[in-house]
């Protein structure tokens, strides 16, 4: 496009030019795009780094949150909007689209330090070793229960943190999407930024080819065999499609196995809708029925009962279709078994 903006960097060089001019004294201080270690833990000297293709087409701030892990947004729109953080020796919007080549200057900024991660967790590597689909452009894994795709308060290291470590031969690896800690099942991400970037257009769009199921066990007997929700989530509007797959247990402790479409990719979304209808899904300890809950952990549930069974799309890159099925943990089957039984 001829409106986009170019580095003085950027041109014919090539990727081995670039690597050969890294050796030299004056650039010695720049590091690739998402891998400035120094700028990560705290530096106290400014830093130079040049945008590679994992950063290409992100904004600003978003990088930015990466490079200075743990420190609050408030301070990183305020170093943007002060003029610290230059983009090719000019002030930059938050807003601002990266290109490969680009220099950002990063100012001196007193970071969280962030520990270690020793190993990646046995559930991340078993989930690892038996993907449900790997490409060189996507990976998509059985996530289990349990675990957050992410680190946040009071978590050290996520899914996607443990499996950088466990893959690192992997130049970029980002979640296309996310689920619940408690929820299990297909989990997609994304091996590069562009791949990532047509992932979120599909994934929360209307994009027809995209199908999303997950399978849930709701408080008692739904009764109908297809229902559509249509109750919004906050402000957003959110649609799903309940089917009835059967009714187990008996008249003391009843439950219905269903299957759950989400047309739309709202937080909660499934959890949610299923609380609207009268009939909460199984263990759901923010949208659930604790009583329900309490006579659940009787025939063995320990976790909440959603798990992301089926994901169905386009190939980013080859348009071609994915169909990634994850089956229901042994578990959750054990749960279902121990309700066929009190029903007998």
């Amino acid at each position: 496009m001829s409106g986009r903006r170019r580095s003085p960097t950027q041109g014919s060089r090539s990727p081995r030019d670039i690597a050969e001019d890294r050796t030299a004294p004056e650039h010695q201080d720049r590091e690739r795009g998402g891998e400035n270690q120094d700028a990560s833990s705290g530096s106290t000297s400014v830093q130079h780094v040049e945008i590679n293709e994992s950063a290409d087409g992100q904004r600003l701030d978003n990088f930015l949150m990466a490079q200075f892990r743990g420190v609050p947004r408030s301070v990183i729109y305020r170093i943007i909007r002060k003029g610290e953080v230059r983009v090719n020796k000019g002030r930059a919007k938050a807003v601002t689209r990266l290109q490969v080549g680009d220099i950002v200057r990063l100012p001196p900024v007193r970071t969280k330090s962030t520990p270690a991660i020793a190993r990646p967790s046995s559930a991340v590597l078993e989930a690892l070793e038996l993907p449900l689909f790997e490409d060189e452009h996507l990976l998509i894994i059985n996530k289990p229960s349990g675990l957050a795709v992410h680190s946040g308060t009071g978590i050290e290291s996520g899914l996607i943190e443990q499996l950088r470590v466990a893959r690192p031969e992997l130049d970029f690896a980002e979640l296309a999407h996310r689920l619940d800690r408690a929820t299990s099942g297909c989990l997609i991400i994304a091996k590069s930024r562009s791949v990532l970037t047509s992932l979120h257009d599909s994934l929360r769009g209307d994009d027809v080819r995209l199908e999303k199921i997950y399978t849930a066990l709701l408080r008692g007997d739904v009764g109908t065999s297809r229902r559509v929700i249509d109750t919004p989530v906050g402000e957003r509007e959110a649609r799903s499609i309940f089917t009835l797959e059967r009714v187990v247990g008996d008249e003391h402790l009843q439950a219905s196995l269903v299957k759950i479409d989400l047309l739309t990719g709202r937080n909660h979304q499934a959890r949610i809708h299923a609380e609207s209808i009268g009939h909460p899904v199984a263990g759901d300890d923010r949208h659930g029925d604790r009583k329900f809950n309490r006579s659940m952990r009787t025939v063995g549930l320990k976790r909440l009962f959603l798990h992301a069974s089926l994901l169905s799309f386009a190939h980013p890159v080859t348009d071609m279709p994915v169909i990634a099925r994850a089956p229901l943990p042994g578990r959750l089957e054990k749960v279902l078994e121990a309700l066929d039984t009190e029903a007998v």
